[in-house]
């Protein structure tokens, strides 16, 4: 079951900058700076009330970020979804006929299993489903 928006990413050519643009935008600085190894993405997110917003930079040129930006620009990426059982969710919406990116969940930033709908089955909007990870 979706319980809320997690976060909305945006994808950025230069962390430090962005981080440097959105403290002075929204008058707060980044809560969190993480990397994702396996996304090739260091992320900074940023809290204003119960909203997050998740910046996104390419360590690497063959990177999902590296890409989207090389196509589309420095923007707006995807929204996040928090979910209560992802594994249960994926399997829900796999049936649904919605198109995953993997199979199973990934490590994601910030504590949380992830895992994305591909566009082509959302009406052009990558999805992500976000659980936090349970110890």
């Amino acid at each position: 079951m979706f319980v809320n928006v997690e976060h909305i990413g945006i994808a950025v050519k230069e962390l430090a900058e962005a981080e440097n643009l959105y403290s002075r935008l929204f008058s707060v600085l980044p809560y969190k700076r993480e990397m994702v190894e396996s996304e090739s993405v260091s992320t900074s997110f940023f809290k204003i009330n119960e909203t997050k917003i998740e910046l996104l930079e390419a360590t690497s040129s063959d990177s999902v970020i590296s890409k989207f930006i090389e196509k589309k620009g420095e923007g707006f990426h995807h929204v996040a979804f928090e979910v209560d059982d992802i594994v249960s969710e994926m399997a829900r919406l796999k049936g649904e006929g919605f198109t995953l990116l993997s199979e199973t969940p990934k490590r994601g930033a910030d504590n949380k299993l992830v895992c994305f709908l591909h566009p082509k089955s959302t009406n052009g909007l990558l999805i992500e489903l976000c659980q936090e990870i349970r110890q």
